[in-house]
């Protein structure tokens, strides 16, 4: 008969709190993101929690809900846990005070998608040549006047995907109209309310470059709902890759990004610190893993209907 040990009969669990305080490490890193329903970070999500577990330690999750209040106390509540190391994706808005709060705490940190301070180590996509090359995309089937909705004020990558813009534009002699950029906030209601801002302009664009893939969602019901139609009545382009986009007839052109490399290489640059704290810090850009390609979704140009 086997010998049934002890921990299984007295259904002993480990105690992170008293393992924390005996061995100085609780074998927990925290994750704090803000958009947790996004489906882009849902796959960065699970590459994060794939190589964290193959390293032996438990990762927990925290939503800082776009929020740099609620981001901090998110972040305490993860330090209170004694977590060995810790895994960013900063909130939308000033989130300084949170980086000043984990400078202090010298907890290791990686940064991840924003890159918003060069003092811990990020890693993040490369924006701004990917989104010049949709406006370029775009530029070469004819259209001059391209329109884009920018994402949430105060993002890295907001700034970096409107700069990627404004060099498509530059490379083509178009000019910069400011009447054609709306921000869209990263979401699919203000995405929505951003389209038809700009579709109701007395020249509207004919075509769109969309900078995430919630508000291409947002993008797309406001061309149904003033009855244009993708790609015969306007052109359109987006920044994001996602399953569900197949589901689009035609299928959209998109600039996938590299998700699940990026979880990787934040868990990397993490055990890295974690095992010499004195490393300099690393910025890491990573590319679209595949370029922008033309599908149907933007085939027409504006001297074609």
């Amino acid at each position: 008969m086997r010998q049934v040990p002890a921990i299984e009969q007295t259904g002993y669990t480990q105690n992170t709190i008293a393992r924390a305080l005996v061995t100085a490490s609780s074998g927990l890193i925290g994750l704090s993101i803000p958009v947790i329903t996004n489906p882009y970070f849902t796959d960065v999500i699970h590459a994060i929690e794939t190589n964290v577990s193959a390293t032996g330690y438990t990762l927990i999750l925290a939503d800082s809900r776009e929020d740099p209040e609620h981001e901090l106390r998110a972040l305490r509540a993860l330090l209170q846990r004694r977590i060995d190391g810790l895994i960013i994706v900063p909130a939308g808005g000033d989130s300084q005070l949170a980086f000043e709060h984990l400078a202090a705490s010298s907890v290791p940190t990686v940064l991840i998608d924003r890159l918003a301070s060069a003092e811990f180590d990020q890693v993040g996509p490369d924006n701004e040549e990917p989104s010049a090359q949709l406006v370029e995309h775009l530029a070469e089937l004819g259209h001059d006047r391209i329109g884009m909705i920018a994402g949430l004020n105060g993002l890295t990558t907001t700034r970096e995907r409107l700069a990627g813009y404004r060099r498509g534009l530059d490379r083509h002699g178009l000019p910069y109209d400011e009447k054609l950029v709306a921000g869209g906030g990263s979401q699919i209601e203000g995405a929505r309310a951003a389209a038809h801002t700009l579709l109701a302009l007395p020249s509207p664009p004919t075509a769109l470059v969309v900078a995430n893939n919630l508000m291409t969602i947002g993008t797309m019901q406001a061309l149904r709902e003033t009855g244009r139609r993708v790609p015969d009545d306007i052109a359109l382009t987006c920044f994001d890759d996602f399953e569900w986009a197949d589901l689009f007839s035609p299928r959209l052109t998109t600039m996938a990004q590299p998700r699940v490399e990026l979880g990787n290489v934040a868990v990397e640059l993490l055990m890295r610190r974690l095992a010499d704290p004195t490393v300099p810090p690393r910025t890491v850009r990573l590319p679209p893993p595949v370029p922008c390609t033309a599908t149907p979704a933007a085939a027409h140009s504006n001297n074609e209907w």
